[in-house]
């Protein structure tokens, strides 16, 4: 039954709550901001140690929560990674088309992370919450913060190849995430050079681990609405209203850095593809709303690839490689939200991001993208990644999670609008280069 049909408001509410996951998490949001202000010490009803203890046991969800996202991130981003790269088909298509595709998502994402950077410094959402508080509702009064020291010419060269794994195996065990996304590049490059029935059994197989990974991830997200309602209901019960007030100030500085990169999009939409503004705009809307709406830039593939084709007027050999890589390279909106969560988190403990360290972040954010799932809740499964780079605590992305939803609906739709705008950008390009062979037989 679709929720348009009914009458009054309360069974629509119902409605969403049963149906949609996003509509649990905002109303477990709310819950665990009540149960916190009523278990906090400005109420009064509860003492401290009782609270503690409720709040204690509340968290058992996001806990568990978290030990199940790094459990399967490491398999998840290793098949995400190869099965793009390998979508190109040929080693061929990858070098004509692949790479001038690959250099464009790269600078599309630098500027992304730029964005990001910019955003967060200038509204700095983390000092809108008291960080010692932060700090003592999670017990992170001794954790060390990780001192990173600049690099110096000498160590430049010992970093590049330390990057390249001599022991995948040992990679996979530590974690070390910036060696097993080299790692995953490089088999995944090989693989597009080997006849297809050598490699269809690995990728069939990279295949089934991804889909493995994500039925996990849609298990652990079964937890969300529990494991937001406890931490909010945690934090709110120590920290007081000033949560809400540092949540709301993160969302705004996401969504602020995503409206600056569709600024970026149109820009490129009129200058560089030459295409009339108000008219693509208004094409694009049905996979943004699609995109909106599911969260899902893989849902929203064959829609984008019919609009391409058919109302864009793009020659299939430029949408039907670019838009199928881009969902699942080209993460422009998941990027800029990565590294602004990275700078709340970390203004939020208090920890200093130098700048050889905003560099480690953004390249394994740039690289972390790349692999990013084009699925549903995967943005603040990646997030743990690039938080492990900057030393802040990963049980921070749980912080995340009331609002995580709303968020990766816009992101997902700045994703798509990337998608699409490059198809725009490589088919005026494509047609640039085909120019002189159309004129010839004009001029006989």
């Amino acid at each position: 039954m679709d929720i348009v049909s009914f009458k009054h408001p309360i069974p629509q509410i119902t409605y969403l709550v049963k149906k949609k996951l996003w509509a649990q998490v905002i109303l477990a949001l709310f819950l665990g901001l009540v149960l916190g202000v009523v278990l906090g010490p400005e109420a009064g009803f509860v003492e401290k140690e009782t609270a503690e203890l409720v709040t204690d046991w509340l968290s058992i969800p996001a806990n568990l929560f978290l030990k199940v996202i790094q459990m399967i991130i490491v398999p998840l981003i290793f098949a995400s990674i190869i099965r793009g790269l390998t979508s190109s088909g040929s080693l061929e298509q990858l070098q004509k088309l692949g790479l001038g595709v690959a250099i464009y998502f790269v600078i599309t994402t630098a500027i992304a992370l730029t964005i990001g950077i910019t955003v967060a410094t200038t509204i700095a959402p983390g000092n809108f919450i008291d960080s010692e508080l932060i700090r003592e509702s999670f017990d992170l009064q001794d954790v060390e913060v990780i001192e990173h020291t600049e690099l110096s010419l000498h160590d430049i060269p010992q970093s590049i190849v330390g990057i390249i794994p001599s022991n995948p195996l040992a990679s996979f065990m530590s974690g070390e995430m910036m060696s097993i996304i080299v790692f995953a590049l490089i088999v995944g490059v090989s693989m597009i050079t080997l006849p297809s029935k050598s490699s269809k059994p690995i990728l069939d197989l990279l295949e089934s681990v991804q889909n493995i990974t994500m039925k996990v991830v849609s298990w652990a997200m079964r937890l969300a609405p529990f494991a937001a309602f406890g931490l909010m209901a945690g934090i709110t019960s120590k920290v007081g209203l000033s949560a809400l007030t540092g949540l709301g100030a993160y969302m705004v500085t996401v969504v602020v850095g995503l409206f600056i990169m569709m600024l970026v999009y149109i820009i490129i939409i009129k200058f560089l593809a030459k295409r009339p503004l108000s008219s693509t705009l208004a094409i694009m809307k049905e996979p943004q709303l699609l995109a909106f709406s599911t969260s899902s830039s893989a849902a929203v593939m064959p829609v984008s690839i019919k609009t391409a084709e058919e109302k864009m007027n793009v020659k299939p050999k430029v949408s039907q490689f670019v838009i199928p890589l881009g969902a699942t390279i080209n993460m422009d909106g998941t990027a800029l939200y990565q590294i602004i969560a990275v700078f709340f988190l970390a203004q939020l403990f208090d920890i200093n991001l130098g700048f050889t360290t905003i560099i480690l972040i953004s390249l394994t954010a740039l690289a972390a993208s790349i692999g990013a799932p084009s699925a549903p809740g995967t943005g603040i499964v990646i997030l743990s990644t690039i938080l492990i780079a900057a030393g802040v605590p990963p049980v921070g992305v749980v912080l995340l999670l009331g609002v995580d939803r709303v968020l990766d609906m816009t992101r997902t739709m700045v994703n798509v609008t990337g998608d699409l705008t490059a198809c725009l950008f490589f088919d005026r390009r494509t047609k640039d280069k085909d120019l002189p062979e159309v004129k010839k037989p004009a001029s006989d």
